[in-house]
């Protein structure tokens, strides 16, 4: 093939793959589904109830697919490997507590943040020590999520024998069997787990700054970005967000909290 057949090929080429590369937005409307992903064993945010998927994230998910006016298709998946998936087009979005760092911003673009909360232990209920910061816990065995910002958090401290699990029901399990010392995780998460579990736990100290999360998504679709925003502020504007989240939290979550 000669040099002008090759430019010719080439420049086909790369208008078909423009051509192609339409914005989720269009994609999302054209199939009249938004696939979403979650882990469906993070109670309030998702998880299953008599089978069905429930929770604060479940129909937060579900509000927002009317707002774009297609249907939400779930799918679960482990923490540990939610965000690959994603990263593989297995899905359009993950709705599952993301929050939104520097290094996750360098493969994936976000929404507007939809939740603000902290870092904070979680402890067995008789336990005696104090663990006031992540430095009270060198020495000490402290379980989060695999895959989580909180393990980066905790190794970053030194000397504290970090356990990654693949969700927090099994590290809960574990810390109220006494195999390990503290456990990690969202400030939301913890009056939950004192109100609706069985565990014998209790929140203990906050452990880091405020973070804000939101719905990831693969990066170049403007489009997108723009109508899911929009989704979320017209869903804050006419009352539905506060309505949802006080329904699990017992406040507005998009706004941070008055006292830590």
């Amino acid at each position: 093939m000669n040099m002008r057949k090759l430019l010719v090929a080439a420049s086909l080429l790369g208008l078909a793959l423009h051509a192609g590369a339409a914005d989720l937005l269009d994609t999302v409307k054209q199939r009249g589904t938004l696939k979403v992903a979650l882990e469906g064993t993070y109670p309030p945010f998702n998880y299953k109830e008599n089978n069905e998927l429930a929770g604060f994230e479940v129909e937060l998910a579900k509000a927002l697919g009317q707002k774009l006016g297609v249907k939400v298709e779930f799918t679960t998946s482990e923490w540990s490997a939610i965000l690959a998936g994603l990263q593989a087009g297995k899905y359009d979005v993950v709705i599952n507590q993301v929050g939104i760092t520097d290094k996750r911003k360098e493969t994936f673009d976000f929404s507007e943040p939809y939740t603000i909360s902290a870092p904070q232990l979680i402890v067995r209920k008789d336990e005696k020590r104090v663990f006031n910061s992540l430095e009270d816990l060198k020495g000490k065995k402290l379980g989060l999520g695999q895959g989580t910002n909180y393990a980066d958090i905790a190794k970053a401290v030194g000397g504290i024998d970090v356990k990654t699990y693949p969700g927090a029901q099994e590290y809960l399990q574990d810390l109220a069997l006494g195999r390990i010392d503290a456990a990690l995780n969202d400030s939301l998460l913890i009056p939950y787990i004192v109100k609706q579990t069985k565990l014998p736990l209790k929140p203990g100290a906050p452990v880091g700054a405020l973070e804000k999360s939101g719905i990831p998504f693969v990066k170049g679709n403007p489009k997108f970005q723009a109508a899911l925003n929009k989704a979320l502020a017209d869903l804050q504007a006419d009352g539905s967000f506060a309505k949802i989240s006080k329904k699990w939290f017992d406040r507005d979550v998009s706004k941070p909290p008055v006292a830590r």
